[in-house]
Parts: structure tokens; sequence; C-alpha cells
């Protein structure tokens, strides 16, 4: 009587776990299901086209910024551009690009209406650190023309940086250019400025370039840089000019040139690869 007992517990229990495996998994499903269908819930994601929001330190902004650079095709009709032809950009094609945003201004970034006040606030930055002279005027709309571009490393896209371009108008015949900003890119996020052309009443002797250097890297929160070492005269279309090296990305560098041109009195900072 106990064996009949214990066999019939067995194939009831034998019973059970066969009818748990069946039925259990599908029963959970909809048991899970009722506490999703029919209810909104939220989920952080990174949004496509929003690679802008990746975070770059400020070495690795600069470092793309001057391949995106680099990478330009240059108008042929330039002055100079018999010696692009002859080689000095043979690497000028490669995975960086350097394109108007014609999209605009995302939301996150310095819209058109507030770049002027945003780039005469650098210019006064830049005046207080000793970097540009007192002399140089500050900018505005009816002067100056403004474009926003994308710096955008083409392989790993989140890696971009959006920067607007200040210039000097065309259509300003016969503008007096002195003690003016003549170009400047300017970061569209935080507004610093990389790079910029201005006629100032200096000379190249009355210039510190190792000065203006290191308090313009101080200003962009990037690390210290060293010389570049180099016995060609001709890296630039100007005798007056001295060379640094930052850190980039992975084992890439950035050249930053603090130079001057003679006649025309326009000291000039520039970032290139």
């Amino acid at each position: 009587m106990k064996n009949t007992i214990q066999y019939l517990l067995f194939f009831i229990f034998a019973g059970l776990i066969m009818a748990l495996s069946i039925w259990g998994p599908e029963a959970l499903a909809r048991y899970k299901d009722q506490g999703i269908l029919n209810q909104p819930h939220t989920e952080e994601v990174e949004i496509a086209g929003e690679g802008y929001r990746y975070e770059l330190n400020s070495n690795e902004k600069l470092y793309i910024l001057s391949c995106c650079l680099n990478s330009q095709v240059f108008s042929e009709s330039e002055s100079n551009a018999f010696s692009y032809a002859q080689g000095s950009y043979q690497d000028l094609e490669g995975s960086y690009a350097f394109v108007v945003n014609h999209r605009g201004p995302s939301g996150k970034e310095i819209t058109d209406e507030q770049i002027y006040e945003t780039c005469n606030d650098g210019i006064r930055a830049l005046k207080e650190l000793g970097i540009l002279p007192q002399q140089v005027r500050e900018v505005g709309e009816s002067a100056y023309d403004v474009t926003l571009y994308s710096a955008i490393d083409v392989l790993e896209p989140r890696n971009n940086v959006a920067v607007w371009k200040m210039s000097l108008s065309n259509s300003q015949k016969n503008a007096d250019k002195q003690n003016r900003l003549i170009d400047a890119y300017i970061d569209a996020d935080d507004g610093k400025i990389y790079e910029f052309y201005v006629r100032t009443p200096l000379l190249w002797e009355d210039i510190d370039a190792d000065a203006i250097v290191a308090a313009w890297g101080d200003y962009m929160g990037l690390s210290t840089p060293y010389e570049y070492e180099s016995d060609n005269p001709l890296l630039e279309s100007t005798p007056y000019f001295k060379k640094y090296v930052f850190s980039g990305m992975a084992e890439g560098k950035t050249i930053v040139t603090v130079g001057f041109y003679e006649g025309i009195n326009e000291l000039f900072l520039k970032v290139s690869k």
C-alpha cells in the first residue's frame, strides 16, 4: 500500500513538472506583457545625427579641426594655387571633412544672432591675456559674414566639432582693415577662438610668440605644447613665424603657428595637421 502511494505521488509530481514546463513559460510571458503593453515607458538613447554631444577634450577637438581644415579643397583661383598643385597638400584627401552645416545651429550651439557678441567676448578675453593688441576692434553684423561648419571624422562621425567662421565681408569695398579681425574660427559650443588673423599696429619684433601660444593654450584648456623643430624656412609664405606642437588623438599631433605678414601688419594664429 505504501509503495502504491509513493508511486502515485511520483506520477503526480512528474505530471506537475511536465505541465509547468509546457504552460509555465507562456504564462510567465503573459504576466510580463501585462506590465509592459499599453503603458508608456521612457529610455534615454543616443540619437543618430546628434554626435556633437559626444564628449571630446580640448586637444581632441583641436586635432579634429586641424585635420579637417587640412582636408579642404582650395580654389584654383588662389594666388598660391600653383604651390598646392606642386604637392604641398598631396595628402588632402582622407577621412576628415570640413563642410557647411546647412541645417544651422541645433539648439545646443551658438546661434547666428549670438555669434557676434560671442566673438566680441572672445576678442576681449584674448586682449586681457595679451594675445591680441588692445587696438583690435570688435566685430559687428554689418561688416562681417558668418558661416557654420562641421568638422567631422568621417570614419568615426561622433568625433566632430561645430565651428563658426567669422570673416570681414567682401562686400566692404575699400574697407578700413586697420586693427580689425580678418578671419577667425570660433567653437560653436563654448565660443572659444581657435584661429585668428588680425591687422595690428605691431611689428614682428614686438610679438612674443612663445607668450602668445602659452596664453592661448591655457585659454583653450590645452596641454603644454613643445616647439616644432624644422630646418625648412618655406613652411609659411612669410619668414616671420614660430610653430608649436600639441598632442592630439591617439598618436596624432596638432601644429599651431603664430606668424606675421609684414607690409599688411597681420598677426595670425592658425592650426594645422
